[in-house]
């Protein structure tokens, strides 16, 4: 399975962005999809996630901001990020399980600053 990841970039606090992953097999069949992200010197933490049966999930950090969705048709999962913070700065992982393995994208890097 090949997760490709894009929409990072250079944000003004309080601005939003769009991040898409799309995924080489069918997103409806995924047991789970998710976004993750890790900053310099912290590990990697959850994001948002959301399950074959469409519920999700967020970091209590980005509740009320941050939304996930999926195109079925399209094979992508999207994270629309609004009202940014320069703690949201980080290299942003597209996440995949399709039965019992786990891939990974190869990320992409938001910046948040002035």
């Amino acid at each position: 399975v090949q997760l490709q990841a894009s929409g990072g970039g250079l944000v003004q606090p309080g601005g939003s962005l769009r991040l898409s992953c799309a995924t080489s097999r069918s997103v409806f069949s995924a047991n789970a999809m998710g976004w993750y992200r890790q900053a310099p010197g912290n590990q990697r933490e959850l994001v948002a996630r959301i399950s074959s049966g469409g519920s999700t999930d967020y970091a209590d950090s980005v509740k009320g901001r941050f939304t996930i969705s999926r195109d079925i048709r399209e094979n992508a999962v999207y994270l629309q990020m609004n009202s940014l913070e320069p703690e949201d700065t980080a290299v942003y992982y597209c996440n995949a399980v399709y039965g019992y393995m786990t891939y990974w994208g190869q990320g992409t890097l938001v910046t948040v600053s002035s």
